[in-house]
């Protein structure tokens, strides 16, 4: 195994996927009615919040919410914050959701990356919810944290991307995140329903896979020929939550300053796994990754029985609702008699 340089796409996808790197910020506050709450009652402001050794203020509720991946806003629509969505971005061209399209108002501001800092700028949010600090990383030119609060805007790291957290994130970080998000959109009693839900969904995987022999699992990021394999982070916590062995691990050198590594084909004929699991950008590179490992290992026990689990990228990135999904797809493809 060695830690060389990933490829482009798998390092962005790396990065900021489970990654907390530099802070940067921009934006400007509106807010010209009172915000209400799920129930009709005037919504209170969040005040002070604990985030990434941050603390954040707020003295109103946000009427002009970006959501800097598809998954974040998931998030704050289930919370019922829909209506203070102003956009999203990296939506790899997938289209909003039908509540967010409804309006007609809702942009899109980037596919693949993070906007520029002109371009989140011009979107005039006054909180931005991000899966990782690297989409506020001011070097990549995009606006930092400090740029945004110069401006008026909050911004909201999910606890899974958090620096400090990094190799050690788990799923139930977004229990975390449903709490702290549900306050600042002023959510009220949907905040505790929301959140009770997501624990139920976490308790009837676990409750499921109890007691199951735990298959050996690797979990990978193929481009081309290159191939990186997850070792740590909310992405390794998903396996065990789903009743994995993952057979690399947070106490490898490999992955004890970061949560992704390059591996060598014969390291993946060596680990051997019984359970293949790999993230896909989309349905080409999902069909190209199971045609990689079909070819290329085919003497691999999870490609010679067909046991290769994809997961789509959205649903590892930190602090949406599709960390949830993800836990029980993987679960299905590992314990497919307990479902």
């Amino acid at each position: 195994m060695k830690k060389s340089t990933l490829p482009k796409t798998a390092a962005v996808l790396s990065v900021m996927t489970l990654s907390g790197m530099l802070l940067s910020g921009c934006g400007q506050a509106v807010s010209q009615t009172p915000a209400t709450d799920n129930a009709g009652v005037a919504a209170q402001p969040a005040g002070a919040i604990e985030n990434c050794g941050r603390t954040l203020t707020f003295t109103s509720v946000p009427q002009r919410v970006v959501a800097m991946t598809p998954g974040q806003s998931e998030l704050l629509v289930k919370l019922g914050a829909a209506d203070k969505v102003v956009a999203e971005a990296q939506t790899k061209g997938s289209e909003l959701l039908p509540e967010l399209k409804e309006r007609g108002n809702v942009q899109q501001l980037s596919d693949q990356m993070p906007p520029s800092r002109e371009v989140l700028l011009g979107a005039d949010p006054d909180f931005v919810y991000s899966p990782t600090a690297y989409e506020f990383t001011a070097e990549q030119g995009f606006a930092s944290i400090e740029q945004l609060k110069a401006a008026g805007a909050e911004s909201y790291i999910a606890t899974a991307g958090c620096m400090e957290r990094r190799s050690k994130a788990e799923v139930k970080d977004i229990l975390t995140d449903i709490e702290n998000i549900g306050a600042v959109v002023g959510a009220g009693e949907r905040t505790s329903a929301v959140r009770t839900e997501a624990a139920e969904m976490l308790a009837s995987v676990a409750s499921k896979v109890e007691g199951k022999e735990k298959p050996t699992v690797v979990e990978l990021f193929v481009e081309g020929n290159s191939i990186a394999a997850i070792g740590a982070g909310i992405e390794y916590d998903m396996i065990k939550t789903a009743g994995g062995e993952n057979l690399f691990s947070p106490s490898d050198e490999a992955f004890a300053t970061f949560f992704s590594a390059m591996i060598s084909p014969e390291t993946l004929v060596q680990k051997n796994p019984e359970v293949i699991v790999f993230t896909t950008l989309d349905k080409a590179h999902e069909d190209a990754t199971r045609t990689f490992l079909q070819e290329k290992f085919p003497e691999v026990d999870a490609v010679k029985n067909q046991r290769l689990v994809a997961v789509e990228s959205d649903d590892v990135m930190p602090g949406t609702w599709g960390n949830l999904r993800a836990v029980e797809q993987i679960a299905k493809g590992l314990h497919p008699d307990a479902f």
